[in-house]
C-alpha cells in the first residue's frame, strides 16, 4: 500500500532475488519513460523503495504520481 508522507508517495517492495527486483524496475523504468514521469528509487539486493511525488508542480503528490502508482501496482500483480 502506497503511503503519502513528506509530499510524496512511498511504497517498499520485496523480491525473492535481485534478478527479479531488477526485471520489475525495468518495467517500472518503461512505463515512467513512456509517462514521462521519473520515480525516486532506491534499490538494494531483493528490496526496492519508490517515492513518487511531481518535481514540475514544486515536488508534491499530483494525479501523475497517483498514475505512476496504479501502473506500478499492476506489475506487482503480474509478478
Amino acid at each position: 500500500m502506497w503511503k503519502e508522507e513528506n509530499n510524496k508517495l512511498y511504497k517498499k517492495f520485496q523480491f525473492k532475488d535481485f534478478s527479479e527486483a531488477f526485471a520489475f524496475m525495468t518495467r517500472v523504468a518503461l512505463a515512467a519513460e513512456k509517462m514521462d514521469h521519473h520515480p525516486e528509487w532506491k534499490n538494494t539486493y531483493n528490496t526496492l523503495e519508490i517515492w513518487l511525488s511531481t518535481h514540475s508542480a514544486g515536488d508534491i503528490v499530483t494525479e501523475k504520481d497517483h498514475k505512476l502508482a496504479k501502473a506500478i501496482d499492476e506489475f506487482e500483480k503480474k509478478n
